[in-house]
């Protein structure tokens, strides 16, 4: 069977090392980030979003409190307002990444 002419057929096959291919530099990432340092910098890029996660979940413990004590107009009231932050966060979500591509765009 023939070789493909992409691959270098000078460079015997190591399996300790990637194939060779014509054309392809595969990149190299020298600066491995963290989760956490990931974590504060989307946070500062973008800090509405991790603000409208925060009022998602207190507004949805709230309203689970409201229910478990009996309360159904607060119940009510904050299920409501529960899905008024999870759109508020998704807008946010949306915003940021259209930013971030209008960014980058030369």
């Amino acid at each position: 069977m023939a070789t493909p002419g992409f691959v270098t057929p000078e460079a015997p096959f190591e399996s300790s090392k990637p194939p060779i291919f014509e054309g392809f530099s595969p990149t190299v990432y020298s600066n491995s980030e963290g989760f956490k340092e990931k974590f504060f910098r989307k946070t500062r890029e973008n800090p509405v979003v991790p603000i409208g996660c925060l009022g998602t979940a207190a507004v949805l413990t709230n309203g689970l409190y409201c229910f478990h004590q009996g309360n159904s107009q607060c119940s009510q009231l904050m299920m409501r307002t529960w899905i008024a932050t999870q759109g508020f966060t998704v807008a946010a979500l949306l915003l940021g990444l259209a930013a971030t591509a209008m960014k980058s765009r030369p």
